[in-house]
C-alpha cells in the first residue's frame, strides 16, 4: 500500500499463450484466506480454469497481511486500500485492465461499497446475501434493534489471532492484532441510525457499473435486492431462492444450483466483451416458494421458478386486509374497537431453531402465537401468491416510553399448524426515523409502519392468513426495559391492517433452467439450541452452543468452540443479559497456542454494562490478558 504496508494475496492464473491479456476476479475479506477459510481456494481454482485471474486478498491487520486490524467492518482503511488492490491488478502485465469483484457477505458488502466509490477498473460485481444499509438490515441493530449474536464474539477473537503459519507473538504483533479493541464496543455505542453506519455508504445512484446480485429468502440481508432493482440506474440482474446465507450450491435443502455458470457468463460479458445474451435473460429470477409443514428437518423447499422483466412485478396487485375485534382478518372496513396485549419480554424462543435473524428454518409458531395478539383470515377459496414486501400499519399504543412491536405474517394450515413466512420489527421510538429516535407518549396511539421483509409465497386453497403481533422476539432481538401493556386499535379512518403483495399464479415469462445439483446428506445436528424455563421466577434462558470443530493443514492443526447464553426475566425485562464464551488453539509441532474470550452483557432500564476478557496462552502459560468494560448509555434500545 501507499503507505508501506504489505496486504497478502494469493492469485490463481491460468495457463495462457504468450501476450494474452486476461481480467481479474476480486474477493477482499478478513476471514483469513490461508487457514480459516482456506476451503474457498477451490471456488477460486474453478474461475481460473475459465480464463480468470482469480484473486484473494486478505484485509490489513487480518490474516497474512501487515497492519493493524482495522477498527471497524468497512473502515475507511479497508476501502481505499481496496482502491489500490483493483489499481495494482488492472497494470499486471497480464490484465487486460478490467477487474470484477464478488463475494458472498463481507464480499458483498465492500464489493457494493466499492462500486460506490467508482475505480476506474473497476468494471462489474456480484454480490450474494449482501447489504447497502448497514444500521437497519446489518446484525448489529436489527430492524433498528440492538441484536447479539455469536458471529460478534467470533470475529472479535479471530481478530485477535496472529498471522499462521508461524503465529508470532511478538510485541508488534500483540499490539495490532491481540490489543486490538472489540469492534462490539464500537457498534453498540451507536444505537441509532447516522454518520458512524453511514461513512462506509455512498446514494445507489453511485453505482454506475453492472451488478449481479444473488439472494437467499431464509438470508437476513434479503430486503436488498428489491431496494436495488429499483434502484441501480446501472444493468442489474438478480437471482433469489430458497437458500440461507451460502452461495448457492451450498445449500443445506434442494433446490441446490450451479450459480458459477451464470457468474461466468456475466464476468465473460463485461470483463471479456463476449455477447453471450445474459443481459437478455429476466431481470429477476426468484423462487416462488410453495406450503410446507414448520420444521427445521427440511430437505427440499417446495416451488417453482419465476422470471420477471423488472422491479415492481409485472401485474402486481395489493390486497388489503383488515384487523378486526373478532381476531379475524376481513377485506371490509372493520368496526372500531380496542386490543390489549401484556409485554411479555421472553416470548419468540417458544419455536426453537437458531431464531436468531428473520431467516433460516422455523418449528410450528403456534407457540409463540400464544404471547401475541393473532388475527386469521378466512380459509382461502383459490391459491394466492405473493412476492415482494408485506406492509403492516398498526394504530399502537403502550403504557411505557419505549416498546418495539413486532409482526409476523404465517400460513395457517387446516390441520392448524403454522408455517412462518416473513416477518419484521419496529423501534417505537425509532417511528419517524432510525436517527432520530423520541421517547413514546405512554397511552398515546401512534399509526406504525412495519414493512416486513421480502418474501415469496404460494398459499394453497384451503389455508387462512395469519398477522401476529407481539412486543419481543426474543433473543433475536434485544427486550425493552419497561413491563407494560400495549394496544391495536382496530376501524377509524386508517384501521390496523395488512397489505400483500398479490402477483398472478403463473410467471409472465419463461424463467431460465438452472444447473441442479444434487443435495448432500444432511449431517447430524452438531450445534445445541437449549431453552430453559424456570416458572417461578417467569425467567428463561436459551443457550447456543458449536462443539469443537477442527482444521487440519501440513503446519498443523486449529481447533474452535463457542457458546452464547440469553437470560431475561419477565418481570423485570430491563435486567436482560448476555454471556458468551470462545476458544481458538493452534497446535503446530510440540507448540500450543490458544486465544480465548470470556464475554458479559448485562443492563438495567438506563444502562448496558460491558465486559470482555481476551487471554493468551502457550503451552499452558499465559502470555497476555486484555480486558475491556464500560458503562453504555441505553438510547432508546
Amino acid at each position: 500500500m501507499k503507505d508501506g504496508v504489505g496486504l497478502a494475496a494469493t492469485l490463481f492464473i491460468p495457463k495462457v499463450e504468450s501476450g494474452e491479456k486476461l481480467p481479474s476476479l476480486l474477493e477482499y475479506l478478513p476471514y483469513r484466506k490461508d487457514d480459516f477459510t482456506a476451503y474457498a481456494d477451490e471456488r477460486h481454482s474453478w474461475f481460473a480454469q475459465r480464463g480468470y485471474v482469480s484473486v484473494r486478498v486478505d484485509i490489513r491487520g487480518t490474516g497474512r497481511s501487515q497492519g493493524h486490524v482495522p477498527p471497524r467492518e468497512y473502515s475507511e482503511q479497508e476501502l481505499s486500500d481496496g482502491e489500490e488492490v483493483i489499481a495494482w491488478l488492472a497494470r499486471q502485465p497480464w490484465s487486460n485492465g478490467n477487474v470484477g469483484m464478488y463475494g458472498i457477505s463481507w464480499g458483498g458488502f465492500n464489493a457494493l461499497q466499492m462500486a460506490m466509490r467508482r475505480p476506474p477498473a473497476l468494471k462489474a460485481i456480484l454480490a450474494a446475501c449482501a447489504t447497502n444499509d448497514l444500521f437497519v438490515n446489518d446484525v448489529r441493530f436489527m430492524d433498528g434493534i440492538m441484536h447479539i449474536d455469536q458471529y460478534e464474539m467470533a470475529i472479535d477473537l479471530l481478530n485477535a489471532i496472529a498471522p499462521s503459519p508461524g503465529f508470532p507473538l511478538d510485541e508488534k504483533t500483540l499490539q495490532e492484532r491481540f490489543d486490538s479493541s472489540p469492534w462490539f464496543l464500537a457498534y453498540k455505542r451507536h444505537q441509532r441510525d447516522g454518520p458512524f453506519w453511514k461513512e462506509p455508504e455512498k446514494p445507489l445512484e453511485k453505482i454506475d457499473i453492472p451488478v449481479f446480485l444473488i439472494g437467499g429468502f431464509y438470508d437476513g440481508y434479503r430486503d436488498s435486492i428489491p431496494r436495488m432493482l429499483e434502484g441501480l440506474k446501472g444493468p442489474v440482474k438478480a437471482v433469489i431462492g430458497p437458500w440461507n446465507h451460502v452461495f448457492p450450491d451450498g445449500s443445506a435443502w434442494e433446490p441446490r444450483i450451479e450459480w458459477r455458470d451464470d457468474a461466468i457468463a456475466w464476468w465473460d460479458h463485461w470483463l471479456k466483451g463476449v455477447q453471450n445474451g445474459t443481459m437478455e435473460e429476466p431481470k429477476l429470477v426468484v423462487y416462488m416458494r410453495h406450503w410446507y409443514p414448520p420444521g427445521l428437518d427440511k430437505q427440499t423447499i417446495p416451488g417453482t421458478w419465476r422470471a420477471e422483466s423488472g422491479w415492481p412485478p409485472r401485474d402486481a396487485a395489493s390486497a388489503t386486509f383488515y384487523l378486526r375485534a373478532d381476531h379475524s382478518l376481513g377485506t371490509s372496513a372493520p368496526a372500531t374497537g380496542m386490543h390489549q396485549l401484556n409485554y411479555v419480554p421472553s416470548a419468540g424462543v417458544e419455536a426453537g431453531g437458531t431464531n436468531l435473524w428473520w431467516g433460516e428454518l422455523r418449528q410450528d409458531l403456534a407457540p409463540s402465537d400464544a404471547f401475541s395478539l393473532v388475527y386469521d383470515s378466512a380459509a382461502l377459496e383459490d391459491d394466492l401468491a405473493i412476492l415482494g414486501t408485506p406492509q403492516v400499519r398498526l394504530n399502537a399504543s403502550a403504557a411505557a416510553p419505549l416498546a418495539d412491536w413486532i409482526a409476523r405474517l404465517s400460513d395457517v394450515a387446516p390441520d392448524g399448524s403454522v408455517t412462518l413466512i416473513t416477518g419484521a420489527g419496529l423501534n417505537g421510538a425509532q417511528r419517524n426515523s432510525p436517527s432520530d429516535p423520541v421517547d413514546l407518549e405512554p397511552g398515546r396511539t401512534y399509526a406504525l409502519r412495519i414493512n416486513l421483509h421480502f418474501t415469496s409465497w404460494v398459499f394453497p386453497r384451503g389455508h387462512r392468513i395469519r398477522l401476529s403481533v407481539s412486543n419481543a422476539q426474543w433473543p433475536m432481538l434485544w427486550p425493552t426495559p419497561y413491563p407494560m401493556t400495549t394496544a391495536v386499535t382496530l376501524g377509524g379512518e386508517q384501521p390496523s391492517r395488512i397489505v400483500l403483495p398479490v402477483v398472478p399464479i403463473e410467471s409472465p415469462i419463461e424463467p431460465p433452467k438452472f444447473t441442479a445439483l444434487p443435495v448432500s446428506p444432511a449431517p447430524s445436528p452438531s450445534d445445541q439450541w437449549i431453552t430453559e424455563r424456570d416458572q417461578i421466577r417467569q425467567s428463561s434462558k436459551w443457550i447456543w452452543r458449536t462443539p469443537e470443530s477442527a482444521l487440519e493443514f501440513s503446519w498443523g492443526k486449529i481447533r474452535r468452540k463457542h457458546s452464547i447464553e440469553f437470560a431475561v426475566e419477565d418481570v423485570h425485562p430491563e435486567s436482560a443479559s448476555c454471556h458468551g464464551e470462545g476458544e481458538i488453539v493452534v497446535k503446530t509441532g510440540k507448540r500450543v497456542v490458544a486465544w480465548r474470550y470470556v464475554f458479559d452483557l448485562r443492563a438495567d432500564q438506563t444502562n448496558f454494562y460491558y465486559e470482555y476478557a481476551r487471554t493468551l496462552t502457550e503451552d499452558g502459560r499465559v502470555v497476555r490478558t486484555r480486558t475491556w468494560k464500560e458503562t453504555l448509555p441505553r438510547d432508546h434500545q
